[in-house]
């Protein structure tokens, strides 16, 4: 098994991110939140399931993001994905008058923001050499 970090353990960490946060909420309507909230009387199993895998995966992913960045560096990665959006708007790349379009950014935001925080150790490790504490007895 390799321990590799390259571009495809990237974007297999991207698509992780966007799933969890694009099954929690979307502005499409077909999200857990539109679906739990339709008919919040009725509680199945299904429900309940689908809560619990989607709030184990923003645990997993928040936990990675903070051990991984803490709070000053989310707080940058948050503003370098905010400045980036910023410029799209400004540009005029983006259109700026759709309250959809500012939530679909706002959510990419955050995804760049935990897929960043879930990469960064590995990133750090392959630019300075330097292991975490947790990779220690892995090698």
């Amino acid at each position: 098994m390799t321990r590799r970090f390259g571009w495809a353990s990237l974007g297999w960490r991207f698509l992780l991110a966007l799933a969890v946060v694009f099954a929690a909420y979307n502005p499409t309507g077909l999200s857990f939140w539109h679906w739990a909230s339709a008919d919040p009387l009725t509680f199945t199993p299904t429900k309940g399931l689908a809560g619990v895998v989607l709030v184990t995966g923003w645990v997993v992913l928040l936990r990675a993001t903070m051990r991984s960045l803490g709070g000053f560096g989310i707080v940058l990665a948050g503003a370098f994905f905010g400045f980036i959006v910023w410029g799209l708007l400004h540009w005029g790349v983006v259109p700026h008058d759709s309250f959809r379009v500012i939530q679909w950014l706002a959510q990419l935001v955050i995804v760049g923001v935990l897929t960043a925080g879930v990469s960064w150790s590995h990133v750090r490790r392959r630019i300075s050499g330097q292991y975490d504490m947790d990779d220690v007895d892995e090698y």
